[in-house]
């Protein structure tokens, strides 16, 4: 064999050896670009499309840090005593939501931890609900105190004097057209009958603001229930420890097997009317009978002031809430570049509740009375930057029951707050 030919025959087998190589090599392809966070500008800000579907999540909330003063409630609360405690608050809200051919698909979480210096840290999920188009159902705030921005929730304060806030159970459906709405609702009331609470809402927003209309029909409230929302701990009205009991007319309503109530709110909210950045409130209920929608906290511990959303079943946590046959009030907010103010006040005449205990004049026993209600709030807020403001708020509180003589409490805090 001579050279030439063994060069030309490695050279045959190196081609093929790089043939047979080539043949088995993997090569990857470029792989695509990916959008992996694209705005979604549907609903407005803060929206992204999940990567690989058509739906647009948005997650928010704020961390928040409150210094809170209160009278002692369990003193007479025209002295010094005062109690003092701080309160820690994350809050996480996680909507997510897609157009269908039956509307818009929704589904909404809240988680919250608050964490206050006499209590143990505590996660909950705070709301929690589903939307298609008009129909709702969940876990939130009942309708009789939830509603669009600040047309519906109380007046313009942080304190808003709500009457009748507390979450539950509920289901409802919502007509819209025009600016105007139209609501019809269904409510777990705690009870375990086949009976809900029954809601129905009217609401009109427009260029000035907006104005509602509200009525709830309390399919069972009885004696046991006023007496678990009241509570049975003992308080001071004029340095006389009383006892709560319930509300004295419901057992001749039980009786009868007539144990429902009926309520009517309203109000209207005027923006920019008196001045630019700012906001006017009235609004006011009447109830025809004692229900659960009627009460308001009044006398507060400090753990209560910072307390989580309550439930049907236990209204106002650690405070001594008030069943007001009618109540009217009005808020007041204004806003100056960084610099925001608001105020406003309530007035309202209680159902006769009953006591057990000694009055002024030496009787002890049980008894009732009726009195009436009024509070005032006032508050500072500046904010720092777009995401982190700073509020300052007094409360004051006054009730005065006919036959026991009157007390009333101051309240506050410093709060201190990083939206995100």
């Amino acid at each position: 064999m001579t050279i030439k030919t063994w060069l030309l025959g490695s050279a045959a087998l190196l081609s093929t050896l790089s043939s047979a190589r080539a043949a088995d090599a993997v090569i990857a392809p470029e792989p695509e670009p990916v959008d992996y966070v694209r705005v979604c500008d549907v609903y407005g800000k803060g929206f992204y499309y999940i990567p690989g579907t058509e739906t647009c999540l948005s997650i928010n909330g704020y961390i928040r840090f409150d210094t809170i003063v209160a009278g002692n409630p369990a003193v007479n609360l025209e002295g010094d005593e005062y109690q003092a405690s701080t309160s820690f608050r994350s809050r996480l809200n996680f909507d997510a939501r897609e157009e269908t051919e039956l509307g818009t698909l929704r589904s909404f979480i809240r988680l919250q931890t608050t964490n206050t210096s006499s209590a143990d840290n505590d996660v909950e999920i705070d709301q929690a609900y589903l939307q298609l188009g008009g129909l709702l159902m969940g876990y939130r705030d009942t309708l009789w105190s939830s509603g669009v921005g600040d047309i519906e929730d109380g007046l313009l304060t942080d304190t808003d004097l709500v009457v009748g806030d507390f979450n539950t159970n509920q289901a409802s459906y919502t007509f819209a057209a025009n600016g105007f709405s139209a609501t019809i609702g269904l409510e777990d009331d705690a009870t375990g009958d086949v009976v809900p609470d029954v809601h129905a809402k009217l609401v009109y927003l427009g260029t000035f603001g907006g104005a509602y209309l509200s009525a709830v029909y309390d399919e069972s409230f009885n004696a046991e229930d006023a007496r678990d929302a009241i509570g049975l701990d003992p308080f001071q009205f004029n340095g006389v420890d009383v006892f709560p009991i319930s509300l004295p007319n419901l057992p001749t309503r039980l009786a009868d097997g007539n144990n429902d109530a009926f309520a009517l709110k309203g109000g209207v909210l005027l923006e920019n009317l008196i001045a630019p950045e700012s906001q006017l409130k009235i609004e006011g209920h009447y109830a025809f009978d004692p229900t659960i929608y009627s009460s308001i906290a009044g006398l507060a511990s400090t753990s209560s002031i910072s307390a989580n959303n309550p439930n049907v079943l236990n209204p106002t946590p650690g405070a001594v809430p008030i069943f007001l046959e009618w109540a009217a009030g009005a808020g007041y907010a204004q806003a100056i570049g960084k610099l925001g103010v608001a105020v406003s006040g309530q007035y309202g005449e209680t159902f006769d509740t009953q006591f057990f205990g000694t009055l002024p004049s030496g009787q002890f026993g049980s008894f009732a009375t009726e009195g009436q209600y009024y509070a005032f709030v006032g508050n500072l807020g500046y904010k720092f930057t777009p995401n982190f403001a700073s509020l300052a708020e007094v409360v004051y509180r006054n009730v005065d029951f006919d036959r026991i003589g009157d007390t009333d409490q101051v309240t506050g805090f410093l709060r201190f707050q990083r939206d995100f």
